[in-house]
């Protein structure tokens, strides 16, 4: 976080009258369709300034996205690759009890010790399954990262739940063990 975000939170109780867990808890008893909406809530039934307003806001929204929430944006517009997401998911958590499963704006990272496999919807139409898997060849269908970079070491690119087959299971498998 940074010092200026920070100094602002710490100056909340004495500048609005509440923490910001307080400030959070009133906005958990409301429901507003758009940012704008809560933001002038605080405004005008609170006497909070725009700049605290807009930080309670942004500060309870990104506590507020339930995993599901945030993959459930992710495949919107992309409903079709869903059913590939929930079958990777499913495989996954028959790997161990110490799976993490951890979803994020934009891909789900699956983590043991450490991150070993990174689920994104890359367009409308593909997957990006991105690997740690250390020492291990390329191949033609276990590419290379690609536009993950250091995160992963290997990307599959995956367009539909029948390519989640032996042979993509195995790589998982491998990369699950790996990261202790």
């Amino acid at each position: 976080m940074d010092k200026a975000l920070q100094t602002m939170i710490d100056n909340m109780p004495e500048k609005t009258g509440k923490s910001l867990s307080e400030w959070k808890n009133v906005l958990r008893k409301k429901t507003f369709a758009k940012h704008s909406e809560a933001v002038n809530f605080l405004k005008k039934d609170y006497n909070v300034t725009h700049g605290f307003a807009n930080t309670i806001v942004t500060l309870s929204k990104e506590e507020n996205n339930t995993s599901g929430d945030l993959v459930d944006m992710q495949y919107k517009g992309k409903e079709q690759l869903k059913p590939i997401y929930e079958k990777l998911i499913k495989f996954v958590k028959k790997l161990g009890s110490d799976i993490v499963i951890t979803p994020k704006k934009g891909s789900v990272s699956v983590i043991r010790k450490r991150q070993f496999i990174l689920i994104k919807p890359a367009t409308k139409s593909r997957i990006d399954l991105g690997f740690k898997l250390k020492d291990k060849p390329e191949t033609e269908r276990l590419e290379n990262s690609g536009p993950f970079g250091t995160m992963c070491t290997h990307r599959v690119r995956l367009s539909e739940v029948a390519e989640i087959d032996d042979e993509l299971k195995s790589w998982i498998t491998e990369a699950y063990e790996q990261s202790i």
